[in-house]
């Protein structure tokens, strides 16, 4: 008679799985609270002791670790001295092992979490498990999530659990274990100040696959970071069809643009970066400033609020094409406005939370990258002004929303700002120059007593040059050029206010 082990955090479809098993001939045995919960379903099932002929102790920290389990489950069938070792000590053969882990990331998370409490949700004797039942998988089935368990079932009953369904079973079994471990690395390492770690596994959880990547010859996949990260992670869809990889990544530039704002703001976003951008005293006026900053680029755009959508907003935005729209909630009032478009999406996400994984991540051939989030917003305290003119308040405002927005346009970036809204942008140019040309084709009018941002500096003082033909008034850069002196004595010629930072905003 084949023997299966039970010993499941997650209790979700237990009963209706042991039951499964029991019908297929299985002797069930499992670990207290698991043992618990299928007698309280009336399943027939026996304390796993009755494996090892040992109690469980030390408040359940050792309960499975014993000849009596791992031994039953990494004896190979195949050799007939592993099976006479079994049979010399009256063990049994495991032949189903099914398993997942104390709920770590669940605790964590919880506010004022102790150490204490983090510790003893550090599983030892179920990874054990798993991983001797993934190793001896030609003999052995192994399931961690009840999502398989109607599937393994059916194949057992089919006879079709073949060598490769037996391997993705133990694939994702090791995949189970090694995202655990990396999150309790994560937790450990939380408090270091001592830079990046020599290894490191980041851990995620297939939110959905994905149609395809950004092409369609790509295949791709959406992965949360934790059970609730906020975010994109975390985002409730409200409507629509699934979202593309495109898609995510114009909301995530989207979201990311307008959560740092303060004020009620709304974002236009194309391929990564912003064709339209206000701030206002509500959403629905700082949308429609937003979109008349490019109304030709706005079309089939991704749209972000970092207010409640309501229906005023609602109204202007399904006036146009819109593939995304995305704010922190949706109110009802605005659901049946939206619903007119039918195939738009919408999402509701919540600010992203610091978690443990809380890092921008960026894949190159042979490796990846880790940096911290920029999160560096406007420090007027830390900013000087260098020319003979210093900016007036109204233009320090100015400077303020323009240099917090030219942190999210791809480099060379340049940023034009005027009356609370993003007036030109020019990205993503080999040349400064032409990105601020740009900027200011795109402002047209709207240039004349505008502000200028620029990520980085001017190596020359021809981008500055420019802007001040067009007319802006006032304009903030990190510095630091050879040439700064030329770009300062520019721009006091033309009687221009000039700020510097001493840091860049460069984004790739």
């Amino acid at each position: 008679m084949p023997t299966a082990l039970l010993s499941v955090s997650d209790k979700t479809g237990l009963p209706a799985f042991a039951r499964g098993l029991k019908r297929l001939g299985y002797d069930v045995f499992a670990t207290a609270s698991t043992l618990q919960a299928l007698q309280d379903a009336a399943v027939d099932a026996q304390p796993v002791s009755d494996l090892t002929g040992f109690p469980e102790m030390l408040d359940g920290r050792v309960k499975t670790l014993h000849p009596g389990v791992h031994a039953g489950i990494l004896a190979r069938r195949d050799k007939r001295e592993h099976m006479d070792a079994l049979a010399q000590h009256g063990l049994r053969q495991i032949d189903l092992v099914c398993c997942n882990l104390y709920p770590f990331v669940e605790t964590v998370l919880k506010p004022d979490v102790t150490l204490e409490q983090v510790i003893e949700q550090i599983d030892v004797g179920g990874p054990a498990m798993i991983r001797a039942a993934a190793k001896n998988q030609e003999s052995v089935v192994v399931v961690v999530r009840p999502q398989r368990y109607s599937e393994v079932l059916g194949a057992l009953n089919e006879g079709t659990l073949d060598t490769d369904a037996r391997r993705r079973l133990a694939a994702e079994a090791f995949g189970h274990t090694s995202a655990y471990d990396a999150w309790i690395a994560a937790y450990m390492r939380k408090d270091e100040r001592n830079g990046f770690p020599p290894e490191i596994t980041i851990a995620g959880l297939l939110a959905q696959p994905l149609k395809y990547g950004e092409n369609e010859h790509q295949k791709a996949a959406f992965y949360r970071l934790g059970p609730d990260p906020g975010g994109l992670g975390g985002a409730i869809q409200v409507q629509g069809g699934p979202p593309g990889f495109n898609n995510i990544q114009d909301a995530s530039a989207a979201f990311q643009l307008v959560m740092d704002y303060a004020q009620p703001a709304a974002a236009i976003i194309k391929h990564m970066n912003p064709c339209g951008l206000a701030v206002a005293g509500d959403i629905a006026t700082a949308y429609r400033m937003a979109y008349e900053c490019d109304k030709v680029s706005a079309f089939g755009g991704v749209v972000s609020v970092n207010r409640a959508l309501d229906r005023a907003t609602a109204e202007q935005i399904v006036q146009i094409v819109t593939h995304v729209v995305i704010a922190p909630e949706v109110l009802d009032e605005a659901k049946d406005v939206l619903a007119r478009r039918k195939n738009m999406i919408v999402l509701a996400a919540e600010p992203a939370r610091q978690g443990l994984f809380d890092y921008d991540l960026r894949s190159v051939p042979g490796g990846f990258l880790l940096q911290e989030w920029d999160r560096a917003g406007f420090d007027r305290s830390a900013f000087k002004a260098v020319t003979r003119r210093a900016p007036t308040e109204e233009e320090w405002d100015q400077l303020a929303l323009a240099w917090v927005a030219v942190k999210h346009v791809k480099s060379n970036a340049i940023v034009l700002f005027k009356d609370g809204a993003a007036v030109g942008v020019g990205a993503g140019q080999m040349s400064r120059v032409e990105s601020a040309q740009i900027a200011v084709q795109r402002a047209g009018e709207r240039s004349r007593g505008a502000v200028m941002a620029s990520d980085a500096f001017f190596p020359f003082a021809d981008g500055l040059e420019v802007g001040i033909r067009a007319g802006v008034t006032a304009v903030i850069q990190p510095g630091g050029s050879l040439k700064d002196a030329e770009v300062v004595a520019a721009a006091d010629a033309a009687g221009i206010a000039m700020v510097m930072t001493g840091r860049r905003h460069f984004k790739h």
